[in-house]
């Protein structure tokens, strides 16, 4: 085995690892799984020309820059759907400026080629052991029973990828922490990536946490019992408090397979204090909210999203719904307060 050089990018998808674990690498023909740990090289620029890592700095990369990267799957209308290797190869794609990598299989017209990485091998700990991020899990709930009384629970969904889940959840966060509570706020599915949840931080979330702490690269195709493990740990972990609010978000749209499994779940719809359903414009909130009540038995307490900044939208949804609508740029304070409280 190689020794890995003492200075690396180490990616926001390989959170649960430590710099101090990455010691060697070495390729051979061990078929990967999601979390499996590699060094490799840029050999070709692509859509992603940065990489961010697991203090959320953003990494400018060239051709020639080398890193690591995690195994894992990606679900992504606006970019790509991409997998893990049925086999391990030479080259992989860059799905994503977190450093996960796959194979990509179909992509948005609309941007380039991926990023292209040379595997150089997997990566070994000091006693040589090859590493995975879900060996790792950095959150660990003592109880295994849920009390009754519990925080809160803010819920985002939306009818895509940015349709404005993460800004509205913001906005939320913002509302609930100047009228002096504590708010805790969690990315329960998507792919590793921790500008939502530190935006959201910013906006006066106490504790901010995702998958990736439990050391998953992405959410895209795990088992529900996984899905929901994710979900009830976390629960576990950082809603014990009857005085919190918990935003909690869920990437993609509605239809997504993940999103749908939890809005399905018993364990999530229990917990569900408010609903905020983010929507693009007023066709995608009109037929968002018939999806919703359709196929989920749902009805969102506010509308919010990319839709909420526009007073013509907000003019035609009116004719549709009364649910009250709160803008995400512009934060009312007292309006939100008032519907999430």
């Amino acid at each position: 085995m190689k020794k890995i050089p003492d200075w690396c990018i180490l990616p926001s998808a390989a959170y649960t690892i430590n710099r101090n674990q990455l010691k060697y690498y070495d390729f051979n023909d061990q078929q990967p799984e999601m979390g499996d740990v590699i060094y490799g090289k840029i050999t070709r620029l692509g859509q992603h020309t940065e990489l961010e890592n697991k203090s959320g700095r953003i990494h400018r990369i060239n051709e020639g820059s080398t890193g690591i990267f995690v195994f894992g799957n990606r679900y992504a209308p606006d970019y790509y759907e991409g997998f893990i290797p049925s086999e391990m190869k030479n080259k992989v794609d860059l799905l994503a400026r977190s450093g996960l990598v796959g194979d990509v299989q179909v992509k948005n017209s609309s941007i380039k080629d991926p990023t292209q990485i040379k595997i150089l091998g997997y990566v070994y700990d000091s006693k040589g052991k090859r590493l995975n991020t879900r060996d790792y899990s950095l959150i660990q709930p003592k109880k295994t029973e849920k009390k009754s009384d519990r925080s809160k629970m803010l819920l985002f969904v939306g009818t895509s990828m940015n349709s404005g889940k993460s800004t509205s959840a913001m906005a939320c966060c913002w509302a609930m922490t100047a009228r002096g509570y504590n708010v805790r706020a969690s990315k329960v599915t998507g792919t590793a990536s921790l500008k939502d949840i530190l935006h959201m931080q910013d906006a006066g979330a106490t504790i901010i946490n995702d998958f990736t702490h439990f050391g998953f690269p992405s959410t895209y195709l795990l088992a529900e019992k996984d899905l929901l493990k994710i979900f009830n740990d976390l629960d576990l972990k950082h809603a014990n408090n009857p005085k919190n609010y918990w935003a909690v978000e869920l990437a993609d749209g509605i239809l997504q397979k993940e999103t749908a499994i939890l809005l399905k779940s018993p364990d999530v719809r229990s917990r569900i204090h408010k609903l905020i359903f983010a929507a693009q414009d007023t066709f995608g909130a009109i037929g968002g909210l018939n999806i919703l009540k359709k196929e989920f038995d749902l009805v969102p307490d506010a509308i919010s999203g990319i839709c909420s900044s526009s007073p013509l939208v907000l003019r035609e949804l009116a004719d549709f719904t009364n649910i009250p609508v709160f803008n995400n740029i512009e934060w009312d304070v007292d309006k939100i307060f008032e519907l999430l409280e």
